[in-house]
């Protein structure tokens, strides 16, 4: 009787699944995936304090799209095992549930369904020179490197603080996690401003953020490049670096020439590079007060969260990639070229219409959720604006209004959160999956702009 009942569950999924686009499974999956996170961290032995509803909602989500906005103390709310289950829900999130999933066929048979290869597909935007059996391999693989090497980083450096080694066990693991991942999550009340000074802490968190937010397909490409499958890197991963390398020497510079706060400290450069870093990885950890920056550096920050880093990686934001698109448009538009080119390269037009797309969707929540909150909340509109950009693009800077949200507010960073982890388009397309018609008796006609 029991293994029938599993039999009827086990078919009404595979036709479930089969039923859904790529998309639709994604955005199903890691639904899911929260509610779980929701349902464990609702419990009340993971407690240490009584928690909201709301706030267990908004933790889980959080920690799912790897943003790190939190409405409470994760240290001082839950126990160390609420603590553990918020670490496996940033580790599913940033390496995505799907590539865990696959990864498990791949050792078990060895072989990938058609239906994984198209979800993988959807998850990653993959260069044709990539192959998924290897993409995959290489996010595992690298993945468990960085976070072991991680960890031991952060052991010495927290030791050497004079945190005792039990603490500095776990303490270590859950940044080393929460930093390759950008999860921005931490068990320290005020992120890591306490160790702004710390070459060796600051030094941990970029290394290993940078390697999770450039991506595995730039980690897969030089891969191929150092065993002699290819002889050089993939024009993708050229743009990645290229323009992580310029945004951060620029970001760096601008606050360093020009924020007062910064320059009250003994390491100023290295400050100014982290704050720069933390937006652009989404890593969302801070070593200065996010609220005590000036109007015009809150700007620069929103801007670099807005950008991003690479796809296929653990960051969110709009992508380097989806920018250089834009930026090839207009110059192409500009000096009335016919083919739209970067680097004397010429893009796809499927590749295009992604990135305007892409563009035009993540401005417009971006726009329309601002317009929401202002309603909704009584702060300045500055502090929102940050707010929303920092939870659609997934990183968990605030300025410090998140704990003090109405509980509408809550809500809409929730549904921002998990918007920008599943990927704008990626949402966009599940939510018009059952809407997509034939349209016939197409006319031509003109449209100035």
């Amino acid at each position: 009787m029991k293994n029938n009942f599993y039999d009827r569950i086990s078919r009404w999924y595979r036709k479930f699944k089969v039923s859904k686009s790529p998309q639709m499974n994604l955005v199903w999956g890691f639904f899911v995936y929260t509610l779980v996170g929701f349902g464990l961290l609702s419990i009340p032995i993971f407690h240490k304090v009584d928690i909201n509803v709301l706030d267990n909602l908004f933790i889980a989500t959080s920690a799912i799209s790897t943003t790190g906005l939190v409405t409470i103390s994760v240290f001082d709310s839950y126990t160390l095992f609420g603590q553990l289950i918020i670490v496996f829900l940033f580790q599913i999130g940033g390496i995505g549930y799907m590539t865990l999933t696959t990864y498990y066929l791949l050792f078990t048979t060895n072989k990938i369904t058609h239906w994984h290869s198209k979800l993988i597909g959807a998850a990653f935007t993959l260069p044709q020179t990539i192959k998924i059996k290897d993409f995959i391999k290489s996010v595992i693989i690298f993945t468990i490197v960085m976070e072991l090497l991680g960890a031991i980083a952060f052991f010495i450096a927290f030791s050497n603080t004079g945190m005792e080694n039990s603490q500095a066990i776990w303490f270590s693991i859950f940044h080393s996690v929460s930093a390759f991942c950008t999860a921005g999550f931490g068990l320290f009340n005020d992120s890591f401003v306490g160790y702004q000074d710390n070459v060796l802490i600051n030094t941990i968190i970029s290394v290993l953020a940078i390697a999770g937010s450039l991506g595995f397909i730039v980690i897969t490409d030089l891969w191929y490049r150092i065993t002699g499958k290819s002889k050089s890197v993939s024009f993708t991963t050229k743009i990645i670096v290229y323009g992580f390398l310029m945004l951060l020497s620029l970001g760096t510079l601008l606050i360093y020439t020009t924020s007062p706060l910064i320059n009250q400290g003994s390491h100023t450069l290295m400050t100014s590079f982290f704050q720069t870093m933390t937006a652009m990885t989404t890593v969302g950890f801070n070593t200065v007060p996010t609220g005590e920056l000036t109007l015009p550096l809150l700007l620069l920050v929103i801007f670099l969260m807005y950008i991003g880093a690479s796809p296929s990686g653990t960051a969110g934001g709009l992508k380097i990639t989806t920018l250089t698109a834009m930026l090839s448009v207009l110059k192409s538009r500009l000096f009335g070229q016919k083919k739209i080119t970067f680097l004397r390269k010429a893009i796809p037009f499927e590749r295009l219409y992604v990135a305007t797309s892409t563009f035009m969707l993540y401005t417009s929540l971006i726009f329309l959720f601002s317009f929401l909150l202002s309603y909704s909340e009584d702060f300045e509109f500055d502090q929102i604006l940050f707010e929303v950009a920092s939870s659609l693009g997934t990183v968990g800077l605030s300025t410090g209004i998140t704990g003090n949200l109405t509980w509408v507010g809550k809500l809409l960073i929730i549904i921002l959160m998990f918007v920008g982890r599943v990927g704008v388009l990626t949402f966009g397309f599940a939510l018009l999956e059952k809407k997509q018609k034939t349209i016939e008796d197409i006319i031509d006609d003109d449209l100035a702009v």
